[in-house]
């Protein structure tokens, strides 16, 4: 019999955030991405566009900025998406980091989403 993997649901990094809709926002993405919930983005400051985080840019993508709600695939043209973009306490197991990040670029984006109230916690997925 085959092995079936079940993909990663749509917030399921998130451990609580606030009442309806005061955690979440609906953002212009980058072009050509395929991104998965939980994903750290960061957001381009010239021209207000996420994308994911990126600790060598200096475009505003080296800083955390919020975090993927849903499996977003962009075209050529960008996209849409739903980010977690304050006010939550997610399941530090479950984000997505950019390949290669070190402690300490880790470190500055956690707390770059302290600062948006964006809490880390360990295994505490509910």
């Amino acid at each position: 019999m085959p092995v079936m993997t079940e993909p990663v649901h749509a917030g399921e990094f998130i451990v609580s955030e606030g009442n309806n809709s005061i955690s979440r926002e609906r953002v212009e993405l980058a072009a050509d991405l395929t991104l998965v919930p939980g994903t750290v983005l960061g957001k381009n400051t010239s021209t207000d566009v996420y994308g994911p985080l990126d600790p060598d840019a200096d475009t505003g993508l080296q800083m955390a900025a919020g975090l993927l709600w849903d499996h977003v695939i962009t075209d050529a043209t960008g996209g849409e998406g739903v980010i977690i973009a304050r006010l939550a306490e997610v399941d530090q197991e479950l984000l997505v980091w950019p390949e290669g990040i070190t402690d300490e670029q880790k470190a500055t984006a956690v707390s770059e989403l302290a600062s948006l109230d964006i809490i880390l916690r360990k295994g505490e997925q509910g």
